[in-house]
């Protein structure tokens, strides 16, 4: 790799993993952009504003130079297929100007409590049904608001609101297996399979077993200073 060049290097192994997240952020917005970050440890996170005002992430084993950059989810899906045998992919045009908002810290977060990924799975499902019943306009905010599963650990209550939920499924970060019909299948899922649920006074971080969500908490005004 050459100190000077611009791109993402990225383990072959990982070419799937990194290619599904981006098939999902672009079924979300076509016009989506990835932010590839490299991680302390080495590895690289890539991150996505949903349009449920939550941020998604998937780390996976690369290198980025620079070390911080943003892509078109666009030209990372059309590279992706290009990968050289060194794992070097072309990433495009640099659209650093276009993310918006800050990102979460990568450590320090309080794990409070485990929830079933069958629930997850199940609560999205009702989710979806109650959507529907306001046809194009989608689901309201008072629905994507709504605090759906309430998470302690000793004096810390937390809650977790349908916009997580959908973020979850959405980038299909749960195992779960496709149903006949427009729906989750809850009980494709192992009974024992969880999301973990995390906390920082200024951020909620749901984790599942592929990819993680993240929700900015309290007043938007005292948190972004």
């Amino acid at each position: 790799m050459s100190t000077g060049e611009r791109g993402l290097w990225l383990d072959p192994g990982h070419r799937d993993d990194l290619s599904t997240f981006v098939d999902h952020v672009l079924r979300l917005d076509e016009s989506a952009v990835i932010r590839l970050r490299e991680r302390s440890d080495g590895q690289v996170v890539a991150w996505v504003a949903t349009g449920f005002d939550v941020l998604a992430s998937r780390v996976v084993k690369a290198t980025v130079r620079p070390a911080d950059l943003s892509v078109g989810a666009d030209a990372l899906a059309r590279a992706l297929p290009l990968m050289d045998d060194s794992g070097y992919v072309d990433t495009g045009f640099a659209m650093d100007s276009a993310w918006r908002g800050v990102l979460p810290p990568e450590v320090g977060f309080a794990h409070l409590d485990d929830v079933p990924a069958r629930e997850v799975l199940d609560l999205a499902q009702r989710g979806v049904a109650l959507a529907k019943e306001h046809g194009v306009h989608g689901p309201p905010a008072s629905l994507l608001d709504q605090e759906v599963v309430a998470v302690s650990s000793g004096d810390d209550l937390v809650g977790v609101p349908m916009r997580c939920v959908f973020a979850l499924t959405a980038m299909g970060f749960l195992p779960q297996a496709p149903s006949s019909g427009e729906g989750f299948s809850p009980e494709s899922v192992a009974a024992d399979e969880v999301v973990r649920v995390r906390v920082l006074p200024a951020w909620l971080r749901i984790d599942a077993r592929f990819g993680s969500v993240y929700r900015r908490r309290g007043d938007p005004a005292v948190v972004l200073r």
